[in-house]
């Protein structure tokens, strides 16, 4: 039977779809990835975005020789959908690694009010080596055809962090990268149209990140930088609050960590955390529904496994059970809402050498059915 969650969140907003996309239980999947697929090693960091179209766009890492992190040689590619994830394009390069520090990786995703598609990387040096002099730069690419096609990539981590930072704080960072997955657009407000990222940026006096939000108002064309929105976090994700508040939850291990901003992720508040939301330090994302109902993938487990979606219907002030979407060895995940109003989620699964990635479909009477 559907609990009260369910009957609630059908009840709110058009946002949720059709009836008939919600009536019956299901959950489907189908893989996208393996290891050795299109000559790749391995495949790694999902972030899936539905665009005002309909059109799908799974995009990621394809580690060509090994399962590491930059500076290895990996390639960002994409695969578009127009027929809510049943059947995909061939994977198409975004940007292309050209060799040990010279490749790409932790591609995050957002559409512009004009609708173009903005796809935030980072390249080069690794986090923990990087310096001034050598850095791991931080890029924005853009599509004008949702996806079709891509531009060069615009290199802007001197306005990030280093001697020119535009925060002057920043300019004691001596690295940053984005969190994969969805950046943010906010639809409401003083700021509409605004697009933001969560970065994490590396101390320069010790190895400890910090989270700053790398925001636009001019449709991704020039950037400022809010000031510390979370200290001692790791990748972070964004979410619109129906009162106008932003929301960020902070990868930590144990109680997830959050923060809120009043003035459109400028500025923050005291941070805290989330008890009910206790993991692995791990990657997640977040997902507005409705007025009424958000969502959050997290591995639900001290270890890198059992990737699920918690629920939050008090504007993530408190976190429903979650639900298991796949219970074995999992990792990072991504979360889009579909034009019919099922949830698609993008997973990697198996990893330690031989990670798949995994997109999977599912609607609301699944997920409040399985409670």
């Amino acid at each position: 039977m559907l609990t009260s969650l369910l009957l609630t969140a059908l009840a709110c907003g058009k946002e949720t779809g059709t009836a008939a996309a919600q009536e019956e239980p299901f959950v489907e999947s189908l893989r996208l990835y393996a290891p050795g697929d299109y000559g790749s090693a391995n495949w790694r960091i999902p972030a899936l975005l539905c665009l005002d179209d309909g059109t799908l766009l799974a995009v990621n890492d394809k580690r060509k020789y090994n399962e590491s992190d930059l500076p290895e040689d990996i390639d960002i590619v994409c695969r578009r959908s127009s027929d809510l994830g049943r059947t995909w394009s061939e994977p198409q390069t975004i940007a292309l690694g050209t060799g040990y520090k010279h490749g790409y990786g932790d591609p995050a995703l957002v559409q512009c009010a004009n609708g173009d598609v903005l796809c935030f990387f980072v390249g080069g040096n690794g986090l923990w080596a990087s310096t001034e002099g050598d850095p791991q730069r931080s890029y924005v690419c853009r599509s004008t055809d949702r996806g079709q096609t891509w531009g060069e990539p615009e290199d802007i981590t001197s306005m990030l962090w280093g001697s020119q930072a535009l925060n002057t704080t920043c300019r004691n960072y001596k690295a940053s990268f984005f969190a994969s997955g969805n950046a943010l657009r906010l639809k409401h407000g003083e700021h509409k149209g605004r697009v933001m990222v969560a970065a994490a940026m590396c101390r320069k006096s010790a190895q400890t990140l910090d989270n700053f939000v790398v925001y636009s108002d001019d449709n991704g064309r020039t950037w400022k930088v809010s000031d510390r929105a979370f200290s001692q976090g790791d990748e972070a994700k964004l979410m619109e609050l129906n009162d106008g508040r932003v929301l960020l939850s902070v990868r930590r291990s144990g109680a997830r960590g959050y923060n809120l901003s009043v003035d459109g992720g400028a500025t923050w508040g005291t941070q805290g955390v989330w008890d009910e939301m206790t993991a692995n330090a791990c990657n997640g994302d977040m997902l507005r529904v409705n007025d009424t109902l958000i969502l959050h993938s997290l591995p639900n487990s001290m270890q890198r496994e059992k990737v699920s979606i918690f629920s939050s219907t008090d504007e993530g002030r408190t976190w429903h059970e979650p639900v298991p979407l796949f219970d074995g060895p999992s990792v990072y995940s991504s979360l889009t809402l579909l034009p019919d109003g099922t949830i698609g989620a993008y997973i990697e699964q198996n990893p330690s050498g031989a990670c798949e990635l995994w997109y999977y479909r599912f609607n609301l009477a699944w997920l409040f059915g399985q409670r």
